[in-house]
């Protein structure tokens, strides 16, 4: 493979995360300020379409 991975090392590693188990000792934010954070992960800004709306606006378009 072009990454390195072959697909016996895909299949190790595979069943050792499935032997860890990860997800189990996950417990996500526990402090108001690391909730916050994490609130914010899916925001992709937004910030040009006003700026886009207000150049309409200022043109006098809209």
């Amino acid at each position: 493979m072009a990454n390195g991975w072959t697909p016996e090392r895909r299949a190790r590693q595979a069943e050792l995360i499935r032997r860890w188990r990860p997800w189990e000792q996950s417990t996500g934010p526990r402090s108001d300020a690391g909730k916050a954070r994490a609130s914010r992960n899916g925001w992709k800004g937004g910030v040009r379409p006003a700026l886009r709306e207000l150049a309409r606006i200022l043109r006098g378009d809209g």
